[in-house]
């Protein structure tokens, strides 16, 4: 077998620039290096990992010299758990790079206008912000180290998923994206499972009780913990009796079965053990509205950094300047969060969703916030939003559109510029498709403002609010 060529390490090497997926750049003899977990300024040696043609990857073994960037880190496992790479990078270092690359898709990618282009709006809190946060039990525990050959022997980790190596999980000891509560309830489970050797989930295998642990938490002060299992065993109601004596604080406890090949729940039954079988978050509502309450059970989605989408939303409703007697489309609408919040400044909205539980959840919390002024329908964007669909429901004065990451669909592009609304306010999670999809409407629509939005400190993720005009 061909012996793999051994890569150099490079000395004294300064970091330049923030890049791609929250690694840093340096650039050696043209070629450039993508690095985690360094920040510019710093000058570090690095080993080269993989070498392609144009860029190569590598890692710090060194820092000789340390930038005026950078900061401490606040979590215990940095440099391991790859969710916060940015995490010793200076906030407003971190706020700059993300405007930098909203600026970058939009005038590369999309060749658009960004004289539009607002300073994006931080985060207020850049710990302890999330609302949510799921863990996994794993059978095979990450050591950067091989453990002593005395060591005991060890259930498995509960965590988060290593990069790159999907059976393998860190065991968290502390997190610093939401509250204290929240370590308190996960290494009280990780106790109690590991003295009472519940197993944990082998993945390889589809094996074990033990699967996935999601706890949240709500402005309101309420707290939601699901436990997820893949198997019965003896000892796992017992876990639940022990988080319901140990935590009032608890408001919704719950648990879900889930024995199929893959972590997701969303189609599953979760059944409340103690308690309610939700939690309930507030938000503020706009211009003097009445705020809203939203009831949050473990499929809803809800935005994680719940004063942040008090923001986002704020911006939305600023930018599709409604009026008493306008039809709104809000596409994508998920459980209806931004369509209760624009509906009292306009005659109806109309909302579309691909998830059926979804526009469930969205026609109930109209309900629960006495709107009369809305209707949802579920059902694929592209087959739903058809010339029919508009001639029954009414031409768009204004859309608003928040697609996942991939973007749009070609034919929902092709339908936007059939209606024409005098505003389309695009709002996205991944500003290169954002890019692609303004481009396919700039033959009818300009680009007026741009508002970054900061949901995720710490990350390389940045929300985009767009404002687009129809042209005259």
């Amino acid at each position: 077998m061909k012996k793999k060529k051994e890569q150099p390490i490079l000395e004294n090497i300064t970091i330049t620039d923030i890049g791609a997926e929250g690694k840093a750049i340096a650039r050696v003899d043209g070629m450039v290096i993508f690095v985690p977990f360094v920040v510019p300024g710093d000058i570090a040696d690095i080993k080269i990992l993989k070498k392609k043609k144009s860029y190569a990857e590598g890692h710090a073994v060194a820092i000789h010299h340390y930038s005026d960037k950078r900061v401490p880190s606040r979590c215990p496992h940095f440099g391991t758990c790859g969710g916060c790479r940015w995490q010793t990078l200076n906030y407003a270092d971190q706020l700059a790079a993300k405007q930098q690359q909203v600026r970058d898709n939009f005038e590369r990618l999309g060749h658009l206008d960004c004289s539009g282009m607002q300073p994006i709006c931080g985060s207020e809190n850049i710990y302890e912000y999330r609302n949510k946060l799921e863990f996994t039990f794993s059978s095979r525990a990450w050591h950067d180290l091989p453990p002593a050959l005395d060591a005991p022997p060890e259930p498995g980790a509960l965590g988060f998923h290593i990069p790159t190596l999907f059976d393998k999980v860190l065991n968290i000891e502390h997190c610093a994206l939401q509250p204290s509560l929240s370590d308190s309830i996960r290494l009280a489970v990780r106790d109690y499972a590991t003295a009472r050797q519940l197993p944990f989930y082998d993945i390889r295998n589809h094996t074990g009780c033990l699967r996935n642990l999601i706890i949240r938490n709500t402005s309101t002060g309420q707290w939601m913990v699901v436990l997820v299992i893949a198997e019965y065993h003896p000892g796992w109601q017992g876990l639940l009796d022990h988080l319901r004596d140990t935590f009032p604080q608890i408001t919704s406890l719950q648990y879900i079965f889930n024995d199929k090949f893959n972590d997701s729940y969303a189609d599953l039954p979760s059944v409340t053990y103690a308690g309610e079988d939700h939690v309930q978050e507030v938000m503020l509502g706009f211009d003097g509205a009445p705020s809203l309450h939203f009831t949050i059970r473990p499929q809803t989605f809800y935005q994680t950094n719940s004063p942040q989408a008090q923001r986002l939303y704020s911006f939305v409703a600023q930018y599709a300047q409604l009026a008493p007697t306008d039809t709104v489309y809000d596409l994508y609408t998920g459980t209806g969060t931004i369509a209760l919040f624009l509906s009292h400044l306009c005659r109806q909205i109309v909302g579309i969703e691909y998830v059926e539980d979804s526009i469930v959840a969205a026609r109930q919390n109209a309900i629960a916030n006495h709107i009369d002024n809305t209707r949802f329908f579920a059902g694929d964007m592209a087959k739903v939003l058809t010339p029919q669909f508009v001639e029954e429901q009414g031409r768009p004065d204004v859309v608003v559109t928040d697609p996942p990451r991939a973007g749009m669909h070609e034919k929902v592009v092709e339908q936007l510029l059939a209606m024409e609304p005098r505003r389309i306010v695009y709002v996205s999670c991944n500003p290169a498709t954002q890019a692609r999809d303004i481009a396919l409407l700039a033959s009818k629509y300009r680009v007026g403002r741009i508002q970054p939005v900061d949901m995720f400190p710490h990350t390389q993720h940045v929300e985009n609010v767009a404002e687009l005009i129809l042209n005259n």
